[in-house]
């Protein structure tokens, strides 16, 4: 990448500053959760149609696809933002605060989202020397890990192959004026289960009478723990979290059940596999030993996140050039899991972060907290790198 060529896309990062500053808080001040995100979705097709682009509205319901064709051909890079918010209660007191109760925008896809459709309109103005396509992906979705699957399912990439993945994630974990990367392994394959422990219930004064579910379950919160801790081996990384305990009604009375919810995050496909049977597995013996049972259900999310090594060095040039070699720095694997993975699936790319953080503007909240937000000059950064990630990609070898 040249230098007169880095210097260009970041006068033209710089000239649609504003504007990607607007469109992040408007997406800020009315958020949307897994699966309804109609106004954030139509906006986005709408912006995108204005430019001239072959757009597809409402892949997996909320999704949009939209394809920009250079002037030459060439190769294909896929260039994806995710557009979901949380259910979770803003409490910032900022102009651009959440304007719906109980939902707000705390993991920076309303960034992701502005960020994507300013890189749109840069490389629609450079349509005429661009040799290649840029498919851009606009998916719903993320927070539940649904969202790629569904568009994927729903026929997003139908006729196109892309070449390559190209993804970012804003975060308050690394500081403004950083981009972290790493090749190979970044974050982990996350899996649901729910266990539901059967006993017999009766009076609590008269426990011999009963199969205590209590009694399993509490016992199951343990034992699980122990796949990890003696069946994984402790050069590698694996979590099993039990997040949710439901049963009973009453101080007096043995409840007939109990159900039991959690979590597995891991990086290598034999250690998932291994861990999957065995949490079945597990809990049917230990519950059967107290005279209960169980039925288990388990809920595939997405495999892990993994950077093929030529296009994160790619990335990691072209980010060097942007913010300083010296601020390029390696990102920590994380047990956090994101469906990205599946987009990156389909062609090698690279996912990376661009830092956000700034003590001096209470921007240092950690994701998925209800005072979440970035320093928004992370937004020029961010189009920036993207952008010339995606020139850097398409232009000849």
């Amino acid at each position: 990448m040249s230098i007169a060529q880095q210097h260009t896309i970041r006068e033209a990062a710089e000239a649609v500053f504003e504007e990607t500053v607007a469109q992040r808080r408007d997406f800020h001040m009315h958020p949307e959760i897994a699966f309804e995100e109609l106004r954030t979705s139509g906006i986005i097709a709408d912006k995108l149609e204005a430019l001239g682009l072959a757009v597809r509205r409402g892949v997996a319901r909320t999704g949009v696809v939209a394809v920009l064709e250079g002037a030459r051909p060439g190769r294909t890079v896929l260039a994806r933002a995710d557009i979901d918010a949380l259910p979770i209660h803003d409490e910032k007191d900022v102009s651009y605060r959440s304007q719906i109760m109980g939902k707000m925008h705390a993991c920076g896809h309303d960034g992701h989202a502005a960020v994507l459709l300013s890189v749109a309109k840069i490389l629609t103005g450079r349509r005429d020397s661009l040799a290649g396509r840029v498919v851009f992906v606009f998916q719903p979705a993320e927070e539940m890990v649904g969202g790629a699957a569904a568009m994927l399912e729903d026929g997003a990439l139908t006729g196109l192959t892309p070449d390559a993945t190209i993804g970012l994630h804003l975060s308050s974990e690394y500081p403004l004026g950083t981009v972290a990367l790493r090749a190979g392994p970044s974050m982990a394959a996350t899996d649901s289960f729910r266990v539901l422990v059967r006993g017999s219930g009766g009076h609590a004064a008269k426990p011999h009478l009963c199969v205590d579910p209590v009694v399993i379950a509490a016992g199951l919160v343990g034992a699980l723990q122990t796949l990890v801790a003696r069946e994984t081996d402790p050069q590698d990384s694996a979590v099993v979290s039990m997040t949710s305990v439901h049963g009973g009604t009453a101080y007096n009375i043995i409840p007939e059940e109990v159900e039991l919810k959690g979590t597995l995050r891991t990086f290598l496909p034999e250690t998932r596999a291994h861990l999957k049977a065995r949490l079945e597995m597990l809990p049917r013996s230990v519950a059967e030993g107290l005279r209960g049972s169980v039925t288990f259900a388990w809920i595939d999310e997405s495999p892990a996140v993994v950077n093929d090594d030529a296009m994160t060095a790619r990335l990691r040039r072209v980010a060097g050039g942007i913010v300083g070699a010296e601020n390029v720095v390696e990102s920590a694997k994380t047990m956090g899991g994101d469906d990205m993975s599946l987009w990156l699936q389909r062609a090698p790319g690279c996912y990376f972060f661009v830092g956000g953080r700034n003590e001096a503007v209470g921007a240092d909240k950690p994701h998925h907290h209800p005072r979440f937000d970035l320093d928004e000059g992370c937004l020029q950064v961010a189009v920036e790198t993207l952008t010339l990630g995606v020139l850097d990609f398409l232009r000849a070898d």
